[in-house]
């Protein structure tokens, strides 16, 4: 009985030390995967479309931004990533394991090709290249708003495709811009491919405290590069003016979050005054803005990719029409939809959704080309069908 139980204690020990040995490669290779994954990571996020954080003396500025604090900027008011009752585990599950249907069109979106370099300067248009991304020429100007020609809105190739049919128009395709304007500096807001080729045609590049750091970082002289914070104007150039405006978003291209600052923008010229709104959520700013620079001769507002889980920093439709409303917008183009997957909606809802309610209950002119159509900026009267509706 003595002689067995020590046959089986040995065995028993034998097993636990086979078993510790297993365990101890199985843990070095689990840490082994973790290293040369968080070291690729790292590798990865060395490129330059990351851009660079803002040091020195444009960190001694930002600082004194009354709108930085505790190492960040921060939104007027508190706006927490996610709405209550909402939890980040619940909103990838759903982005990945409960996708709506029609989140990506089938059919080809239409567009239209317009030669941009043989429009006569004394033409007033608009001309919208999906997602947030136009082109204005306007009393003798010309000014690009968020470009994105790359076909992709994440720092990883072919992860976020554009849709098809919404890539007709490339950077080579564009006069000499007078004014770049940039509202943060989110991959589908802030292109590096594009900007880099955009460099010899840009005349000045307007943008948030912090922003102007990825610029020089991709080569811009800095004596281009227009920085400032919410309630700065800048003057420009014969009658055109820039006052940068709050937004409630957030920002940041790596790991950091909240080091650059993300705005709008009231556009005066010589003949009319434009809101160009980049992302953000429902507040009081539409509303102060509207009580300061009102009325707004056209307002550009961020609609699409929402979700009631983070209605704090992207606008609903009807909340596109309350803020339309409140900046005193004599018509409205709601943008920020058509070409990108960003949220779990059918891609038409936007566009469908504001189309209804307006109809209803605002009835605001409402402007809805499709990409690369001419909009006429002084023609109040333009119609537009609604082109979506065709499209699968």
């Amino acid at each position: 009985m003595y002689y067995k139980s020590n046959v089986l204690l040995c065995q028993n020990e034998t097993y636990m030390a086979k078993f510790r040995r297993v365990l101890k490669r199985v843990t070095i290779v689990f840490l082994s995967i973790i290293f040369i994954f968080i070291a690729i990571v790292f590798l990865y996020m060395k490129q330059a479309q990351f851009g660079k954080a803002p040091k020195a003396e444009r960190l001694e500025r930002i600082k004194q931004s009354p709108n930085y604090k505790d190492g960040k900027f921060q939104n007027i008011h508190y706006t927490p990533e996610l709405a209550e009752g909402y939890s980040m585990t619940g909103v990838i599950y759903k982005q990945f394991f409960k996708k709506a249907p029609g989140r990506k069109p089938v059919d080809r979106i239409p567009s239209v090709k317009i030669d941009l370099l043989k429009l006569p300067l004394d033409q007033d248009v608009l001309v919208w290249f999906g997602h947030s991304s136009y082109f204005i020429q306007l009393d003798g100007k010309r000014i690009l708003m968020d470009p994105v020609f790359s076909g992709n809105a994440s720092p990883v190739p072919g992860t976020n495709r554009s849709f098809e049919g919404t890539d007709i128009y490339t950077v080579e395709d564009l006069p000499a811009i007078d004014y770049l304007f940039i509202s943060h500096d989110h991959y589908d807001h802030l292109d590096y491919e594009t900007i880099l080729k955009l460099k010899a045609k840009t005349g000045k590049v307007i943008c948030g405290l912090g922003v102007g750091a990825h610029f020089e970082d991709w080569g811009y002289d800095k004596t281009k590069i227009i920085e400032g914070d919410w309630h700065d104007s800048v003057a420009l150039a014969d009658g055109f003016k820039a006052f940068i405006t709050p937004a409630r978003h957030f920002s940041g291209r790596g790991l950091t979050r909240n080091n650059t600052l993300w705005c709008s923008y009231v556009l005066q010229t010589p003949s009319m005054k434009i809101y160009m709104g980049g992302d953000s959520g429902y507040d009081t700013h539409f509303a102060e803005i509207g009580e300061q620079f009102g009325p707004i001769d056209l307002a550009m507002i961020d609609n699409g990719q929402y979700d009631l889980a983070w209605r704090f920093i992207h606008t609903l439709p009807d909340e596109v029409l309350k803020a339309a409303k409140d900046l005193k917008a004599k018509r409205l183009f709601p943008v920020h939809s058509s070409k990108f997957v960003l949220a779990n909606h059918p891609w038409k809802e936007p566009l469908s959704v504001i189309a209804d309610h307006n109809e209803k209950d605002f009835h605001c002119p409402v402007i809805t080309p499709k990409i690369g159509e001419l909009v006429y900026l002084k023609d109040s009267k333009q119609v537009f069908p609604k082109w979506w509706e065709g499209v699968r």
